[in-house]
């Protein structure tokens, strides 16, 4: 169930970020087809908390460095390890296609860090992308770190639909795939969730915290490539758990 009020606030971050400069109310509720007082609530509102604030006399809103300064904070009490990027960073450069570090976020997955493909035909990522846990190798990489029984809970407050014809439509299915996967040593996915795209994960080992890193691109470049680069991975994984 989506909160509104707590999604505007969120789009109209998203909104700033694409704009990349100042907003009247004006402008904001245009953009948004939200009525007048509505969007003078939210835009005072979050000028009042220090959220927002105007550059320039009558030039508009902007996002206030709070909003830095708060997600420095938190990303410092639960930062990813200073291997993570470096880490994908190779693995996006090695297989020539997006790479990402995956965390749970309930029957959701959440990308933490991305680096995308130099390719023109890629994969399209950026922190914060979310799939559905059960319907991408991201997400069942992190279901295989979980107990049985923590998963079957989880099956409970999923709404499994269709989206192609390889999406897994009920925990049994989920439960099969996940056997195969784990007896082969990867995670795959073929057009579960987004058509055309192909991914690649395992499970990537931070003390107790259950994250996966996952190789995706265009189904035509991975599918004959899977294994080679579960391969590298897999080895590059390995490597940094030694070092």
């Amino acid at each position: 169930m989506t909160v509104r009020q707590a999604a505007n606030v969120l789009d109209l971050l998203e909104f700033f970020a694409r704009r990349g400069q100042p907003a009247t109310l004006a402008e904001v509720s245009a953009a948004f087809g939200w009525p007048r007082s509505s969007t003078f609530n939210i835009l005072t509102t979050l000028a009042e908390r220090g959220f927002l604030y105007e550059p320039r006399p009558r030039a508009g809103y902007y996002p206030s460095p709070r909003w830095m300064a708060l997600a420095q904070q938190i990303a410092a009490a639960e930062p990813l390890p200073d291997f993570a990027h470096p880490l994908i960073e190779a693995l996006s450069a090695q297989t020539g296609e997006t790479a990402a570090i995956v965390a749970p976020a309930g029957t959701q997955t959440v990308f933490l860090d991305v680096v995308e493909s130099p390719a023109s035909i890629r994969y399209f990522a950026q922190a914060g992308h979310r799939l559905p846990i059960h319907a991408s190798s991201s997400g069942r990489a992190i279901l295989a770190q979980c107990p049985k029984k923590e998963r079957l809970a989880l099956y409970r407050r999923i709404d499994f639909q269709r989206h192609s014809d390889t999406t897994p439509l009920t925990p049994d299915d989920v439960e099969v795939r996940l056997a195969e996967e784990m007896a082969r040593g990867w995670h795959s996915s073929f057009a579960e969730f987004s058509p055309d795209l192909a991914g690649v994960a395992l499970p990537l080992p931070v003390g107790e915290r259950r994250l996966s890193i996952v190789i995706a691109g265009p189904m035509f470049r991975m599918q004959d490539r899977m294994a080679e680069i579960a391969a590298m991975v897999s080895d590059a994984v390995r490597k940094t758990a030694i070092g």
